[in-house]
């Protein structure tokens, strides 16, 4: 198996499930004593927290570039950035390692075209939402998203940023993701990309109206078909 950088912390929440699916794909598939090598840096969430404006944008790209590059110094062959919102970074990341650097909306994209999903709602942070750097990569897939809803984008940047990670869950915010979803079938989506890697917390895949692509675990999945080797991609842990 080839060894894997994982830049994690944003937050420690997710990194936590980017490691079990990870180790629990490796274990399934390579054998049973099995785990995956894996080089995890975790970065200090504080640095990065709300992220706005371009002068921190510039400071959260340093952080990460710097981490991505002691990552492959120490011997990672690819890399992961364990949040979809520092994806706004990906291609300066990518630009100084010589490594892959595995986008996570490629990873999301190439899933729905598997299912032929032409038409979805996006819901993350307040930046994945309303910026083109996670946008763009699924609508070059021929994939169309929904606007996005003011009201909800700053409804679920509240219940993302001061609760969940923090790793509270609360039911008020549960039933206020189940209203979005189904709002979303309403307005004609076919499917849900959960561009937050902490909204499995709160969102049941299996349960709700709109089939639910959880881009934390579709990454992961890719990462563990890296590490393994293997061209043809796995199903995630928990899959669309």
């Amino acid at each position: 198996m080839r060894k894997l950088g994982l830049i994690g912390g944003m937050s420690w929440v997710s990194t936590r499930a980017y490691y079990e699916d990870i180790n629990q794909i490796v274990q399934r598939r390579v054998g049973p004593t099995a785990s995956a090598p894996l080089l995890i840096e975790s970065i200090d969430f504080s640095r990065l927290y709300r992220v706005t404006g371009g002068d921190q944008w510039d400071h959260a790209a340093e952080v990460l570039i710097k981490s991505a590059r002691r990552l492959e110094s120490a011997g990672a062959g690819a890399l992961v950035i364990a949040a979809n919102s520092m994806h706004a970074v990906y291609d300066r990341v990518q630009a100084e390692v010589s490594i892959p650097v595995i986008h996570i909306a490629d990873c999301v994209a190439r899933k729905m075209t598997e299912r032929e999903v032409r038409r979805a709602g996006l819901l993350g942070t307040r930046n994945v939402m309303m910026e083109d750097f996670y946008r763009e990569r699924l609508v070059v897939e021929d994939i169309e998203l929904l606007p996005p809803n003011m009201d909800v984008v700053e409804t679920l940047d509240t219940i993302i940023y001061d609760e969940l990670m923090h790793g509270k869950v609360r039911r008020d915010s549960e039933r206020e993701l189940r209203t979005m979803i189904t709002n979303l079938e309403k307005a004609g989506a076919e499917a849900v990309v959960m561009a937050c890697t902490e909204l499995d917390l709160l969102i049941d895949t299996g349960a709700n109206v709109l089939p639910i692509f959880d881009s934390g675990h579709i990454h992961a999945a890719a990462a563990a078909d890296w590490i393994i080797g293997d061209d043809t991609p796995t199903e995630s842990v928990i899959d669309a």
